[in-house]
Order: C-alpha cells, then structure tokens, then sequence
C-alpha cells in the first residue's frame, strides 16, 4: 500500500508524554495508560484532566491521539484543532490532525496542516507524501507531482506509488514525465497494464497514434480485464476510422462494465454512422443515464432527433451540447439547421455566424476521455 508505514500519532507527543510531571495525578495517570497501551482508559484519563483544565493544549492533543489510536478519527479532528488553537507550535499535531483528516477522506481540509507539518519537519517524509496524495486526490496534479516524486525517491521499489506519480504527470499535461515514469515502472513490472496504459494516453497526447495504439495493445494482452482498457484501445481506433474493430473493442468494455458510458456513447456514434437509428438511439440514451456521460452523446442524440424530425428534442439537446463545450461548431451548424426547420431563420443566422467563427473540431485526445478516478485514502 502507498502509505502502510505511516501510523497515527506522533513521536513529539508520545516524548512529552513520558515527561509529565508526576506531581501532577491526573495527567501522569492519563500519560502512564497512555504508555502502557490502555488507549481507552487513557482517553477517559485525559477527558479528566481537561474536565479541569479545559485550555490545556497537550491534553487536548493527547485526547485527539487516543481517538485516534482507536480509529475514532472524527472525534480526534477537533481535539487536535483545539490543541492547535491554543498552542500553534505544537509539535506534531499538524502531522496527526492532517493525518486524521486523510483517513476520512477529507482531503482538500488536509492540506492546509500537511503543509504546516512539512515546512515543521523537512527531513520526516511522511507529511510530504500524505500531502502529495492529498493534491492528487483533489485533482491538483501539477502540486502533487513534487511530493509525490520525493516519496517515490524514498521508496524507489514502491510500484503503487510511482504510478500514481506517472497518473499525475499525465494528467498535469506533464507528458514527459508520465513516459519517464513509465520506463522506470517497466523496469521493475514489465507486464503492468496500467503503466502501459498511461504510456498510451501519453503518446497519443503526444501526436503519435500508432504508438499509442502499440501501448493499449500491450496492456489489453497483458491485463485484458482492467479497467478501461478496451475502451481506450477502442477509441483510439475510433479516432483513426477503424470503427469495425473500435466497435468490437467497446463491446468488449461493456462485457466488463455494461453501464461503461463512454463505450456506449461511441459504439452508438458508430451505429449512426452507419445509419443504424435504432440501435443508435438505444445506446446513447442508455448512456445518458450513467455517470460520466459527455458531451458527444447529447449531441448524437440531438441528431438522431433531427433526423426523425423532432424538432423540439433536438434544438434543446443541441442547446445542451453548446452549453457542455461552447466551442463544438458541430453542435453550432447543427441547431442553425433545426432553427431553420423551425422557421427561427434569425436564431438561424446567428448560430451560423458562430460557425464561420469556429475552427474546426479535431477529436479529443484519449486522456480528455479517460476518467480521472480520485486518490484512494486507505493507505
């Protein structure tokens, strides 16, 4: 697992708890249970302590690390700001507080203490790699990327982690990043899919189809059960025209994942090319009801509905093309054309003007495809 090492708590506060002074019963009794391991009993000790000294700052810290120990991590966050609050200085809480906000997976309010507890303690990796994973799972890949390259350079061997590297490199735009990662990926795991995968979406990035065709074909004969494989083989074909065999290769993502989105969406875009309406309309609509539908099926299915001359249906799926990506002059072209049918010849004109404004469409790259899943927050 990318974080297995990293263990709630932190050694600053474990020191100080050692040190209580033995005058004081009630915190040397909470501190001993503490060292002894009766987290517990601990807990109820220190909530005794601050029955009495409600602004003590390590009792409330303390608090927040029984909590903590025993997985209780939603009790253990306010604990830890209200330590913090009182004493900002505090040695290792920022770590335990950011710490306990990632196992809840509260990433983005992780952050602001990650940083603190990395700037605190610049030799310790482990506030530098939780803050990492934290940028990626909030799709902040271009702040990731040093974090998360330091923490590959800690564990080299850590193949979890240095994909995760190469999946923010790719999706920071940072293409060649992705690739070297993936040479290095090779070198310990030649057979990774997903490394093959990512090189793909690289080279296709890139400008070089054949290439990344090359790397969806090793990955599908390496690992032909992952996820999206096919899909991202299928569309890349689709790009290059080949539709027969981009076809057989969303029907074999959807022998996996049968409610895959946009394997739907394209194999009904390959139905209407080929005039297939019925079967055309089925897959799309069908993939307009599962998550990450996109653009190109509201637009298809506006097609369709112009086509069978529902007017009505069509101006108002194009309409919600144009909102999704205002700069198609596809869907721009196609609403002039049902505005004129409409008889609206001056909403008509206006959607043309738009279009002699508009360059033409090339095909998106495959990693504006690609679903970007977030950070897992098991470590």
């Amino acid at each position: 697992m990318i974080l297995s090492s990293l263990m709630p708590g932190s050694l600053a506060l474990a020191h100080q708890a050692a040190q209580q002074s033995v005058a004081s019963n009630p915190t040397e009794q909470a501190a001993s249970l503490e060292r002894a391991g009766n987290y517990a009993e601990a807990e109820q000790a220190w909530k005794t302590v601050l029955a009495s000294s409600p602004d003590d700052p390590q009792a409330n810290a303390h608090l927040g690390l029984m909590y903590a120990l025993q997985g209780n991590y939603a009790d253990a966050v306010p604990a830890y700001r209200k330590a913090l609050k009182l004493r900002p200085d505090m040695p290792g809480v920022n770590l335990d507080l950011g710490l306990a906000l990632f196992k809840q997976g509260q990433l983005a309010e992780a952050i602001s203490p990650l940083k603190a507890a990395a700037a605190e303690t610049p030799s310790d990796p482990r506030p530098a790699l939780l803050l990492g994973m934290c940028l990626y799972g909030t799709r902040q890949y271009s702040a990731a990327i040093p974090y998360l390259r330091n923490g590959v350079e800690q564990t080299p061997t850590n193949l979890a982690l240095r994909l995760t590297l190469a999946q923010s490199c790719l999706w920071a735009s940072n293409y060649d990043c992705a690739l070297n990662e993936y040479q290095a990926i090779l070198r310990q795991d030649p057979n990774s899919a997903q490394a093959d995968m990512i090189a793909g979406e690289a080279l296709d990035a890139k400008g070089d189809k054949p290439g990344a065709i090359a790397q969806f074909r090793a990955a599908e004969k390496a690992a032909p059960n992952t996820p999206d494989v096919h899909f991202g083989l299928g569309y890349l074909l689709y790009t290059q025209g080949q539709f027969p065999e981009a076809e057989n290769e969303f029907r074999a993502e959807l022998a996996l994942e049968p409610n895959h989105a946009l394997a739907l969406t394209w194999l009904g875009d390959i139905a209407l090319k080929n005039n297939n309406w019925t079967e055309a309309r089925q897959d799309i609509e069908r993939a307009l009801t599962q998550p990450g539908a996109n653009r190109q099926a509201t637009l298809d299915l506006g097609i369709i509905d112009a086509q069978e001359r529902h007017y009505t249906a069509a101006e108002s799926e194009f309409r919600r093309a144009i909102k999704l990506d205002p700069s198609n002059p596809d869907a721009h072209w196609r609403l002039a054309r049902v505005l004129q049918a409409e008889g609206k010849k001056d909403e008509a004109n206006a959607e043309l003007a738009t279009v002699r404004q508009l360059h033409e469409t090339k095909d998106e790259r495959l990693v504006q495809q690609m679903n970007h899943p977030p950070a897992s927050t098991e470590p």
